[in-house]
Parts: C-alpha cells; structure tokens; sequence
C-alpha cells in the first residue's frame, strides 16, 4: 500500500491513507505493508508535516525519489513477492512485476482546472495514463467520483467500485469545546476549491452575534483570503490556522452549524465528520456533496452568496431545523465508518487477486 503521503504535508488524502491503512491492519494484521518501506507503521497523523521523526522520513524520501527519478525499475525486486500494489501519484513509474490498484479522490483537475497549479495537474494526468488507465482494479471515495470517473476517463464501470471513505470513532464520540460565543465553523485548507472568499462575503452579511472559526492551514493561490483573515477584514471572523487533529473533533461538536461551500470534492471528509459530531451541515449542491450529506444539510448553490446567507441565517435562527439536520446527519454518518470502509476494502482486493 502506497502510505507516502504519510511523509508529506497533506490533508484529505493523507487523512485517507492514514485511518485506512490503520483500520485495514485492525482487520486483516499482516495482510498489508505500507510502502515506501513503513512496514505496517503509520506514525503520528500530523497534517501539517511528516508523521515520523526527521531521522525516519529523510531515507524514506531518499527511497521514494530514486526509484521515482533515478532508476524507476529498481523497484520491481523489492515489491515482486506482493499479489497488488495499491499505489498513489507519488509513485511516477509503477513496476510491472505486480498488479496495481489505485483509489480516485477526485477529478478535479479535469473538471475545475483552474483551482489546480500547472504541477498538480499534470501529475494527476500522469497518474491517469500510468495507473488509473491501466490498473487491474479501482476504488472511488463516492459513486459521483466513480461517475465523472467513467466518463472523463472512459473507464470500464466493473474495473472501479465505490467504497465511501471513513470518519474516526472521536467524532461520534466528541465532546463540544466551550468558547465564550457560539460559532458557526469552517474546516479545510484555504484554497481557491474551498470558496473561503464567498463563505467570509455571506457572512459579513448575517445579523447575528455568532462568531466565524476558520480552520485549516494556508494552501496555493490565497494570498488575498489570507489578508483578510489575518486583518480581521470581516467582523466576528477568527482564523485558527491549522488545528491539531487531536482538537478537531470538539471544535466541530461545539459549533452551532458546520459550513462547507466547496465547488467541488471528491467525498468531503469535514461535512461527514461534522455529521458523526451531530452538527448542523451547511454545503454545496455540487459535487459528492448531496450525495454524502443526504438529509443531514442545507444544500445551496456554490456560487451564489445570497443562498448561502439565507441558509446561515435560518440554520442559526431555527433551533428546530437544527434538531433535525443534527439527527439526520448523525444517522448518514453510520455509513461511513472506516471498519465499513476497510472490509468492503479487504473484499474487493481479494476479487483483484
């Protein structure tokens, strides 16, 4: 199993690799290593950098970037001995000793280019025509993904099966953190996908005394989101910067909505987590996003301030509606549970071998 992002600053794909590989051991010990050359060792899930000391990650690197750069066929002896490589587009020259499986967190490089660097895509398009294209098997984190998928990629539909990505027990079980107003939350990396900007324009808007709690670290392309949030542009705006792992599961519980205008994702790892935690969702109608929210949301168009305005001011003003989207939401969330996720996982790559 391809555990590089491990190594690297990272957020949903590495918060995929990390809690999968984790339950994917918890259900077959043994079954699986974790490449480049972790073993069954997955480390510290930290998003902001590696999740090994220096001393660890260093070689590792080293490994990933020789047979990536230097000599890509000196990979083939060390892995022959497996019945599949699950890998990722970290590995640039996939060996042909072995079959491959890969996981499709999303397409958006294809669908909204421009919220990708020049580099991003065209790794991803790499990765399409050495993996995706020719894999023995793959998995979509959503059937939306699977869907856009097939068709950006004419895939053959036996070759990809939908398995939904997972939420850690601390999210069902998480206590709310108590601050001294109550807060409307946004969790996820400030990038242009992300529609922070549109997200702090609805809020100027809002009559209430809640608070804004920005979580999440400075991604590409958000120079000018970044001003504005460390300026204090928007009144009642907090910027959090990246939060621990270990305190996301109470910030989200105490939050009296979680809101989430993304343009596009591939599962959406925050609006289920907020869902486990019981919290109001307030998300896009794009994308997977409907799919996983199901009735645990207000859906609203993505680029429309207005409707997301509307959808704040009524899921702060309704404590009834509140109820309702908090109990639907936590009912959704039963269905992604990474013990599901890791057996449905298991099952699959055993019809590929």
């Amino acid at each position: 199993m391809d555990a590089a992002s491990l190594l690297l600053r990272s957020a949903g794909v590495k918060n995929y690799t990390y809690h999968w590989l984790r339950a994917l051991e918890e259900q077959a010990p043994g079954m699986f290593d974790a490449y480049p050359f972790l073993g069954s060792s997955l480390g510290t899930l930290n998003h902001d950098g590696s999740n090994f000391s220096l001393a660890a990650t260093v070689p590792r690197i080293v490994a990933l970037q020789f047979f990536n750069k230097v000599m890509p066929g000196a990979l083939s002896p060390f892995i022959r001995k497996y019945s599949l490589f699950h890998v990722s587009n970290q590995v640039k020259h996939p060996p042909a000793s072995v079959p491959v499986s890969a996981t499709i967190h999303d397409m958006t490089c294809w669908l909204l280019p421009e919220t990708h660097t020049a580099a991003n895509r065209a790794a991803d398009e790499a990765f399409a025509d050495r993996v995706i294209r020719r894999a023995r098997g793959l998995i979509a984190v959503s059937e939306h993904t699977r869907q856009d998928a097939i068709r950006i990629l004419k895939l053959d539909p036996a070759k990809i099966r939908t398995i939904y990505s997972g939420v850690p027990q601390a999210y069902f079980d998480a206590a709310p953190t108590v601050r001294a107003k109550p807060y409307l939350l946004y969790a996820g990396t400030i990038e242009p996908r992300k529609n922070v900007d549109l997200l702090l324009d609805a809020f100027a808007r809002l009559d209430t005394d809640h608070e804004l709690l920005i979580a999440g670290p400075e991604g590409w392309n958000s120079t000018l989101t970044m001003q504005r949030l460390r300026q204090n542009a928007v009144r009642n705006v907090r910027y959090l910067g990246y939060v621990p792992e270990a305190d996301m599961p109470g910030l989200f519980a105490g939050a009296t909505a979680f809101v989430y205008p993304s343009l596009y994702e591939g599962f959406g790892f925050p609006v289920a987590q907020a869902m486990a935690a019981r919290v109001p969702v307030v998300t896009s109608n794009a994308s997977c996003l409907p799919e996983v929210a199901g009735d645990g949301a207000l859906t609203v168009d993505p680029r429309s301030e207005a409707e997301l305005t509307s959808a704040l001011q009524r899921v702060i003003e309704d404590s009834r509606l509140r109820d309702t989207l908090a109990n639907a939401g936590r009912q959704r969330a039963d269905l992604y549970r990474w013990e599901t996720c890791a057996r449905q996982s298991i099952a699959w790559f055993r019809e590929l071998t």
